[in-house]
């Protein structure tokens, strides 16, 4: 419990230097730790237990590794596509060069794989702001706006894998296809809500209305004095209302349908040549021999899986998503792990070296936010 104190103490003050949100987020972050941790186990019981270790591990030095190359740069081109992506969503706000877009991308997703809460998504608006002064509700923002994007992809990548491909519906792995509909609904709910959000945020009759509503709060409180309410108004109020105006630049794409029908196509192309990385990686494992279609919906339901609370690097929620999966297409279990288990360790850790090189680049330590203790 210490040491995730430690961590967490070590990174909110980076992220936000305030004392009050730090210590919500100390708790956030071990609470998260918490729950993953649980989850992350019992994802690799649940994929593991009928998989002898031995047997796992005469598969891994089974595995041709030279195909891991044109996969990491598969996985490169993904996360090009990705900062690009993150540009065009920038640009109204500010225009900003490739590589000050890259370095901020990567170390976020290397920050996710090694701390946990996905406090990675804090950590780029972040670094956006000191190296590009750029506000960081503005940001994130447009952070959150990425987002929607992805889980735009993966439900509509969803509801293509459920509708065109055979599924075998009597292959489980401890769970059932209800247990994937249920996360896939959460995600809906999660994406619904921030499309609503960020359209009431930037369309501006509905945010002059919210702003209208917020500053009118304090009148409310008719047992407060005058001075009091001032009080409120100007410690509460008309911070959340510049909050609201920063967040709403940050979603000034919905403005530009040629902006969001070009972000829709990189996402697109971001998600078809990721799961063309894990097909790619495939061909030198043994007993695999998934189509395209079939490895689109392996990284789909990985993706659906992962959403979930987890330990940093998405371990046990990774491995349990793609063995549930690949057994739904007549692969064993033994072959399932063995393929998930070594894709995912070729998934993460190109993206975690990129991003200390990014880190050390930038001047972000990110040896000293993990492993300092206090």
């Amino acid at each position: 419990m210490r040491l995730l104190r430690n961590i967490s103490n070590r990174l909110a003050p980076i992220i936000l230097k305030d004392s009050a949100i730090t210590d919500k987020i100390h708790k956030k972050v071990i609470l998260s730790l918490l729950i993953g941790f649980i989850l992350s186990v019992g994802g690799f019981y649940l994929a593991f237990r009928n998989v002898p270790a031995n047997e796992l591990i005469a598969y891994l030095t089974q595995i041709n590794y030279l195909w891991a190359l044109p996969s990491f740069g598969l996985i490169v081109l993904s996360f090009v596509l990705r900062v690009i992506r993150w540009q065009v969503i920038l640009g109204p706000a500010k225009k900003i060069r490739f590589w000050s877009g890259f370095h901020p991308v990567m170390i976020a997703f290397t920050i996710n794989c090694i701390l946990p809460g996905r406090v990675g998504e804090l950590a780029r608006p972040a670094i956006l702001m000191k190296k590009e002064n750029v506000r960081f509700s503005t940001g994130l923002a447009t952070v959150a706006m990425e987002r929607a994007f992805d889980i735009t992809m993966i439900i509509g990548l969803f509801l293509m894998v459920y509708r065109w491909i055979d599924f075998d519906p009597n292959t489980q792995v401890g769970l059932g296809n209800t247990t994937l509909e249920a996360i896939v609904a959460g995600m809906f709910q999660l994406g619904l809500v921030l499309i609503l959000g960020m359209l009431l945020v930037s369309l501006q009759w509905s945010r002059a209305r919210i702003i209208q509503l917020i500053l009118n709060g304090p009148k409310l409180l008719f047992f407060c004095s005058a001075r009091s309410k001032e009080k409120i108004s100007d410690a509460i109020c008309k911070p959340v209302v510049n909050l609201i105006e920063n967040f709403a630049i940050g979603f000034a794409l919905i403005h530009s349908p040629i902006r969001i029908l070009i972000c829709l196509g990189l996402s697109v192309l971001i998600w078809l040549i990721a799961a063309s990385s894990y097909y790619v990686f495939s061909l030198g494992c043994p007993g695999i021999d998934l189509s395209i279609s079939e490895m689109i919906a392996v990284m789909v339901i990985i993706c659906v899986f992962i959403a979930l609370p987890s330990v940093p690097g998405y371990w046990g929620m990774w491995e349990v998503g793609g063995i549930f999966a690949m057994m739904m297409f007549g692969v064993s279990q033994k072959e399932a792990a063995g393929f998930t288990l070594a894709n995912h360790a070729m998934q993460i850790i190109p993206v975690i070296l990129i991003g200390f090189v990014s880190a050390i680049y930038t001047g972000v330590n990110l040896w000293r936010t993990v492993f300092d203790s206090q």
